[in-house]
């Protein structure tokens, strides 16, 4: 049986990732922060001949989270998990982020998804097997200026999940960081801007999987947006503004 922890699991990419694992001999473990639509999903997946545990839990709560997961993998040893919880932020005007916004986003989107994954990287090293996903974005090497917290939690998730794929890979333990671009998902719906090559969380879901059952250090997609965002970060100021220009949003509200 294989073993899968998604957090985030109650729409979008996390939902999506969830229904392209269920399938008979898969057991999933889904997590969000709402209990009714996190199990909706579960029965769709349940549906597909998956065997499925959902907690309604915080990615917040440092502690909860590394009970949940200790017992989570006492009964189930954990095989993949993917850390998907997250939070868009910017602002709903346009204008400058604010402090309570900006440290919300890095609750969240940084020391949640770490609430996750360094209890996992224990609980795997002890054993000597296992994989990690940590999603990012590719705002983590082409920041948006109307997202500063956003894009600044992917860069350190980026950054983090390569640091730890070369400290533990000779132990067993994979450590991967997935960048995707623009997916329809209800997050990515209150973005009110321009939103190249975007495509939807099904498709994501299914890049991703390729991307992990590969063990690439990064899956980064659609390629042609990647590579212009590899880019950006090595050109000069003025000419990085004017590509960056175009990506420029409001937050219709704030989830």
């Amino acid at each position: 049986m294989s073993v899968i922890l998604i957090t985030g699991a109650s729409s979008g990419i996390g939902a999506a990732l969830a229904r392209h694992y269920a399938a008979p001999g898969h057991h999933l473990i889904l997590n969000a922060r709402g209990a009714d639509r996190l199990e909706a999903v579960a029965r769709a997946c349940r549906d597909r001949g998956a065997t499925v545990d959902v907690a309604a839990l915080d990615v917040r709560d440092r502690e909860a989270v590394g009970r949940w997961l200790r017992d989570s993998d006492a009964l189930h040893p954990l095989d993949l998990v993917i850390v998907n919880a997250g939070v868009n932020g910017g602002h709903p005007t346009g204008g400058i982020e604010t402090e309570e916004t900006a440290f919300e986003t890095v609750d969240i989107n940084l020391n949640g998804a770490l609430n996750v994954a360094m209890p996992c990287v224990t609980l795997m090293l002890a054993r000597g097997r296992g994989q990690i996903a940590l999603v990012s974005s590719l705002a983590a090497y082409a920041p948006l200026p109307d997202a500063p917290a956003y894009s600044g939690t992917k860069a350190a998730l980026l950054a983090h999940g390569l640091a730890l794929r070369e400290k533990i890979r000779h132990r067993g333990v994979r450590i991967n960081v997935v960048t995707p671009g623009y997916v329809k998902t209800p997050m990515g719906g209150d973005y009110k801007g321009w939103r190249p090559l975007e495509m939807s969380a099904d498709q994501a879901a299914v890049r991703i999987a390729r991307g992990l059952e590969r063990d690439l250090d990064v899956i980064a997609f659609p390629r042609r947006l990647a590579a212009a965002a590899r880019g950006a970060g090595l050109l000069p100021e003025r000419l990085r503004r004017l590509g960056m220009h175009g990506f420029r949003f409001q937050i219709r509200k704030r989830r």
